[in-house]
């Protein structure tokens, strides 16, 4: 209790310290620190917004850019949590929990120093250090670095919270979207919350942020606002007015639809003229289709574009807000998205399969409704991730490569397109720089934390910089066997089977973002420099090797049925657990006796 009381005088008097500094600079006539509202997209694609050319309506995302920088060179990681992870410390996902995710680890990482599968404690959050230099700090949304254990961001930095900690959810009730969960896990402030009757998820991310600002207005402290959107993770589900806007727009196919894309980025400056496309081998020919499969698919692609017009709608009352209180002129707005779009059918995975169909409603009437399941498909997600190739959990462009929309009127250069690399690690210390905080380093509060890794963002957004990274600079990534790194204009890439052919590949993706032409022979000793700095990366990381065989899809029906499916049946009637090891037993009885007696 003594050490509680210690660590709140602490902080009343770093508050007391900072209002005296923001009354001393008012007085001055300096500026006063900015409000930060940082929105995080779930598996929005790179080509997805319009101001990155696409067809959907994104008209407050698009006015944000025009009033700010478009980065067309960034990278987040190609999953979720450790997107996130590194959005909230700065840190390199394998020094701060999560080096792989929990749903897909081998039983080989499994609670191995940095792949704990949560954010750990050797690391300080964006959200606590701001929060210690006298801001309110709000979390809305996803948030899926852990929920048991004091886990849960109004345990790590935040003042309000509306957290879902899972994966996923559905987005008009309470209720888990896949049979990785017994039910959707959401909380408020630390404790376990009941959503509304009317909730729908994007409106009500934003409701309550608006609730949480205005009810401290009066405090004269800045806000550091995190809204994560479950906009446009599966399941798809939209309001039927955004749904309609898009029910012909894509009849065309995935195809039309992916070079639409790649034009509508060429003629806005996003991609170079002439920038190529690969075809991803899981994209399906659209005229082999049946008139009423076609007319399924255009269906689900129309809940897409709605789910995000949707987000964008949303934001938009957000902005209005600030814009009627007085506060938007002194905010720094971030978008991003965590990851490239997402390509898992659910209908490739039995048990998926037989959940979703005892749960929802999947007929092409009721698609994006309470009660109905949509998801986008590889197909689809070629699309969305185009130029890229690849798209979600891979380490092509496509999965790597997302919108980042820097924008704060007066203060950031405005309506500029940069095409040099940068990267997620880079997002925490830009945003601290601009709040003038800094970073305790390798300690904090008597214990050891990782570093910052990244560069800050604020000279190229001010116009005093013409890049980030030093083109000498290299910068590593790897996520469950997937493994990139970054030099300049540079990429050296492996993606893992199925898709991938697990070798090593050079691209200039500066000129080539779409991965066409490998320059893995025509540049020898780049190549065999980049793979250096690779294993470097590997050992300054402690990234662990991936066992053989590894493919993430089977991992995680493994890791469903080893942690959700058997436990429940042994949990439900213990007899019908041993009735299904029976069979298993028999089943591989009979394919190893048939093997023998061949």
């Amino acid at each position: 209790m003594h050490m509680l009381n210690q660590l709140q005088t602490a902080r009343r008097l770093r508050l007391f310290t900072m209002l005296l500094l923001i009354g001393a600079s008012s007085a001055a006539g300096a500026d006063k620190p900015p409000n930060i509202v940082l929105l995080i997209g779930d598996d929005v694609g790179f080509s997805d917004l319009g101001a990155y050319g696409s067809e959907i309506s994104t008209p407050h995302l698009d006015a944000l850019a025009a009033r700010g920088v478009r980065f067309t060179n960034f990278h987040a990681t190609a999953s979720c949590s450790p997107t996130r992870a590194i959005l909230q410390t700065g840190v390199d996902h394998h020094r701060n929990g999560l080096g792989n995710m929990a749903v897909v680890a081998p039983p080989e990482h499994v609670g191995q120093p940095g792949y704990e599968g949560v954010l750990n404690d050797r690391v300080v959050t964006l959200a606590r250090l701001l929060r210690d230099a006298g801001y309110h700090t709000y979390h809305v949304g996803k948030w899926h670095l852990g929920y048991e254990g004091r886990k849960l961001p109004f345990y790590r930095g935040f003042e309000h919270t509306i957290t879902l900690a899972d994966t996923g959810a559905d987005n008009w009730e309470q209720r888990t979207y896949a049979p990785l969960y017994d039910k959707a896990h959401w909380f408020a402030n630390g404790h376990e919350h009941q959503l509304p009757d009317d909730f729908y998820s994007s409106r009500y991310f934003i409701d309550k942020t608006i609730e949480f600002i205005e009810a401290d207005r009066g405090t004269g402290q800045p806000f550091f606002a995190q809204v994560g959107f479950q906009a446009v993770h599966i399941p798809l589900q939209a309001p039927a007015e955004f749904i309609e806007k898009y029910a012909d727009t894509y009849t065309a196919g995935w195809e039309a639809l992916r070079e639409a894309r790649r034009q509508g980025a060429i003629g806005l400056g996003i991609v170079p003229e002439g920038a190529g496309m690969v075809r991803m081998p899981t994209t399906e020919d659209w005229n082999r289709l049946g008139a009423e499969e076609q007319r399924y698919m255009v269906r689900r692609m129309a809940v897409y574009a709605g789910m995000l017009d949707a987000m964008d709608h949303h934001i938009g009352r957000l902005i209005d807000y600030l814009k009627r209180v007085g506060e938007y002129d002194n905010t720094l707005f971030v978008f991003l998205s965590d990851n490239g779009p997402e390509p898992t059918d659910p209908h490739d995975n039995l048990i998926a399969r037989l959940w979703i169909q005892y749960h929802y409603e999947t007929d092409l009437e009721s698609l994006g409704a309470k009660g109905a399941y949509a998801y986008l498909g590889p197909s689809w997600a070629s699309a969305a991730a185009a130029p890229g190739s690849f798209y979600k959990f891979w380490a092509g462009e496509g999965g790597l490569r997302v919108p980042l929309i820097v924008s704060w009127p007066g203060r950031v250069a405005e309506n500029v397109v940069h095409h040099r690399f940068a990267y997620l690690k880079d997002i925490m210390p830009t945003l601290l720089e601009f709040a003038g905080v800094v970073h305790p380093g390798t300690e904090f509060e008597g214990r050891a934390v990782e570093p910052l890794t990244g560069r800050s963002l604020a000279p190229v957004l001010s116009g005093n910089a013409a890049e980030t990274h030093p083109v000498d600079e290299p910068v590593g990534y790897e996520l469950a066997g997937n493994a990139a790194l970054y030099k300049g204009a540079y990429k050296l890439v492996r993606n893992l089977p199925p898709l991938g052919d697990n070798q090593w590949h050079l691209y200039d993706i500066l000129q080539d973002p779409g991965e066409t032409r490998d320059l893995k022979n025509d540049q020898p000793e780049r190549f065999a420099e980049m793979l250096e700095d690779f294993r470097a990366y590997e050992r300054d990381n402690n990234v662990l090797p991936m066992p053989d065989g590894y493919e993430y899809m089977k991992q995680l029906q493994r890791n469903i049925i080893q942690r959700t499916v058997w436990p429940r049946l042994v949990a439900a009637a213990p007899w019908a657990g041993a009735g299904l090891l029976l069979v298993l037993v028999l089943v591989v009885w009979r394919r190893r006796r048939g093997k023998v007696t061949s």
